[in-house]
């Protein structure tokens, strides 16, 4: 079993969505359940509505999964594992205040050291623990020996146990350490395989740790995606869809950052049958909002064209293929729509052209119909005595609203049927 672990606290980033695609992705490969765990036991930072709208974006981006999961619905079993580990002496009561603790790493920090807990309280005395009246902190011990991850991306990487620490697993209100609970939701939910990012790293032989001393003895795989730079609002799924970007786009550009695709313009299920952990490059990649633009623009060609239309407002097969004439000059829904709006918005017509544009407004409302853009434009300069070269500017701010565009041959094709509705 694969999972997506976010957290209700804030809106799904990029690298949120890369990793929740890539899980899915290896979830169908490996042909195992894919679930999505809501990280929501940090209560004060949660956001009422951010978990529906998490899977509200999974649906969106055609991402199936078995089974929702809250991580605050666990708590007990958190309680009952650390529990476990006091009474193994896996793990003690640490009384030492976060004042304490801050202090300490702030000496470290000014020594230029790496702060590392001193064990204070990790052999007190019994007497001294069941006595204490103070609020106390739950640590585990540290590992005994260097802990190692064989990653499907990063390769061999060793922690040794000063780099792991007798770290805390839960809070003084008993609430546990996202490490804690992550470990022992992972056992839980029996989790085969973890994609996440590499800022997660550190966390690893943490987690890795708690199970050992928990006795779990599957061994979780791991693969940890090189940080994505970004310097910009794009890193909000919310803003890139807002922008215009399609879906498919995004899934399409972020299986491919770093990675070796067969092809460049693909769908999330064409990419199941070929996709590979094992290609990914390594090192850091830069978000690039240029690259994006070009995907999205080749999927808004492979729409469609009632599709199409859909995302300038309409459901009509004729816009949505007046849609595609302008896609030469554009990459996104919202820059699509901002040239098919004017189109059907009230004119301002230029002073130049106000006599002419008048004119043929009056012969086009009472005009035949006609199939054939050159018998109209025959019809307009018969009735009008306007010279040819005099007629098509004024005709095509009136089809357009715009003084340039594309070849109004093309417009007409496929506005003669809404010509009542835009020339008033």
């Amino acid at each position: 079993m694969l999972r997506f672990a976010p957290s209700p606290t804030r809106d799904m980033h990029i690298d949120d969505l890369r990793v929740a695609i890539f899980n899915y992705i290896v979830a169908q490969q490996r042909e195992e359940d894919f679930i999505v765990r809501m990280e929501d036991t940090d209560k004060k930072r949660n956001i009422e509505g951010k978990d529906q709208e998490f899977l509200d974006l999974l649906a969106l981006f055609g991402i199936e999964y078995s089974q929702i999961i809250y991580q605050s619905e666990n708590v007990r079993f958190h309680s009952a594992m650390a529990l476990q580990l006091i009474h193994e002496k896996k793990a003690f009561s640490c009384f030492c205040s976060p004042a304490w603790i801050d202090k300490k790493q702030k000496e470290a920090e000014a020594a230029n050291k790496a702060y590392s807990y001193d064990d204070a309280c990790r052999n007190l005395p019994a007497e001294l623990v069941i006595d204490n009246t103070n609020p106390f902190t739950i640590r585990i011990n540290r590992p005994e020996e260097t802990i190692t991850i064989e990653d499907k991306i990063q390769g061999k990487v060793n922690f040794t146990p000063e780099s792991i620490d007798s770290f805390m697993i839960m809070n003084q209100d008993k609430t546990p350490i996202h490490n804690f609970s992550s470990a022992v939701d992972d056992m839980l939910n029996d989790i085969s395989m973890i994609v996440r990012s590499e800022e997660h790293m550190s966390n690893t032989p943490k987690q890795i740790h708690i199970r050992n001393y928990l006795g779990y003895e599957k061994q979780i795989e791991y693969a940890h995606l090189p940080a994505l730079v970004n310097e910009n609002d794009s890193s909000s799924i919310k803003w890139l869809l807002g922008e215009g970007y399609l879906p498919e786009a995004i899934s399409n550009y972020l299986i491919s950052i770093g990675n070796k695709t067969p092809k460049e313009i693909f769908t999330m299920s064409e990419a199941i049958d070929w996709f590979d952990l094992n290609s990914l490059s390594s090192s850091p990649t830069r978000f690039d909002i240029d690259a994006l633009k070009r995907i999205n623009k080749e999927h808004l060609k492979n729409l469609d064209a009632k599709e199409l239309s859909r995302y300038v407002g309409f459901a009509d097969a004729e816009i949505g293929e007046l849609a595609r004439i302008y896609l030469e000059d554009v990459n996104t829904t919202k820059e699509l729509k901002a040239k098919i709006a004017p189109i059907f918005a009230e004119r301002n017509i230029p002073e130049a052209f106000a006599k002419e544009t008048a004119t043929l407004t009056a012969i086009i409302k009472n005009a035949p119909y006609f199939g054939a853009y050159e018998d109209f434009k025959n019809y307009l300069i018969k009735e009008s005595a306007i010279k040819e070269e005099n007629l098509l500017k004024p005709l095509r701010i009136l089809l357009t609203n715009s003084e340039e565009g594309p070849d109004l041959v093309q417009i007409y094709k496929y506005l003669k049927n809404y010509l009542g509705e835009i020339v008033k």
